[in-house]
């Protein structure tokens, strides 16, 4: 039995290595201009400052480089993670199962898009004014180091994304097990997109003020009181200076990016992996 499964495995790691790279990829890309004004509104500059809707597509060299490999290495860490925590405790579709398999991944897939945030945020806001991405990475390091400067606000993302995950993937896997039941037609990848993108849209809205923490501490200069600040205290800051409209800041634009996002990403993904399904199928 062990040795029937482990062909399977690999063959599902490699699906999800495939189709995350691909779904992340076409996402960032496509959905760019949309991440730029969240960013700008959330920034401490304030939107106008920050670059209002000049240069749109500042950053965008970073986010498409690093959402491949984002993307592939989340997917990877869920589906793998997924699958061996089912065998493990001899469940199937639990909720429990996907919150803990997406946090892991969250967690790994951090690694990766910490420091590509980190130059691609500083671009949006026009903080690395004609520096590349990688030159805005070099700079951080030297200056900053590993840990306040490639790595600045790793917690804060975690803090941001783990939530984010836990809502998002039980609401998606549940959704797609309704999707039939209530509909009476065969999951499809528009149907996987369109629970994605309820699931995104519902999760992101939620989780506005921690990504408008995240963005403060990830962009906050040498001068900045946030640089120095929990993010409890800086939440605590926002909402004395702005209330709960500073706390929700971006609040439409990141809801539309991810909720076109989780409908591109989830039915790229589900498409991708279909083909080569059918693919490894017929070999």
């Amino acid at each position: 039995m062990h040795l029937l499964q482990e062909p399977v495995n690999k063959l599902k790691f490699f699906h999800a290595l495939v189709a995350g790279g691909v779904a992340g990829m076409v996402v960032d890309i496509a959905l760019f201009p949309i991440d730029t004004v969240k960013t700008r509104l959330q920034s401490e500059l304030g939107f106008w400052r920050a670059g209002g809707f000049r240069g749109i597509y500042k950053g965008l060299a970073p986010a498409a480089a690093g959402s491949a490999p984002t993307a592939a290495l989340f997917f990877c860490t869920y589906e793998c993670g997924k699958q061996f925590l089912s065998s493990v405790t001899q469940t199937k579709d639990s909720p429990y199962v996907h919150m803990a398999a997406a946090s892991a991944a969250e967690v790994l897939a951090c690694l990766i898009r910490v420091p590509v945030e980190i130059a691609k945020q500083r671009s949006q806001t026009l903080q690395g004014n004609k520096q590349s991405g990688l030159q805005i990475l070099l700079r951080a390091y030297r200056t900053e180091g590993l840990k306040r400067g490639l790595y600045r606000g790793f917690g804060s993302t975690i803090m941001r994304e783990i939530p984010f995950s836990l809502i998002q993937f039980p609401l998606w896997e549940y959704f797609k097990l309704q999707w039939t039941p209530l509909t009476g037609f065969d999951s499809t990848p528009f149907s996987v997109a369109l629970c994605g993108a309820v699931a995104g849209g519902i999760s992101a809205g939620l989780t506005t003020p921690l990504d408008v923490v995240k963005t403060r501490i990830m962009l906050a200069e040498r001068e900045s009181l946030n640089r120095r600040r929990s993010a409890r205290r800086i939440l605590h800051g926002i909402y004395l200076e702005r209330g709960f409209s500073g706390l929700f800041a971006g609040f439409v634009p990141r809801v539309l990016w991810i909720t076109l996002g989780g409908a591109f990403f989830f039915g790229f993904y589900d498409l991708t992996t279909r083909i080569l399904g059918a693919t490894s199928t017929d070999h």
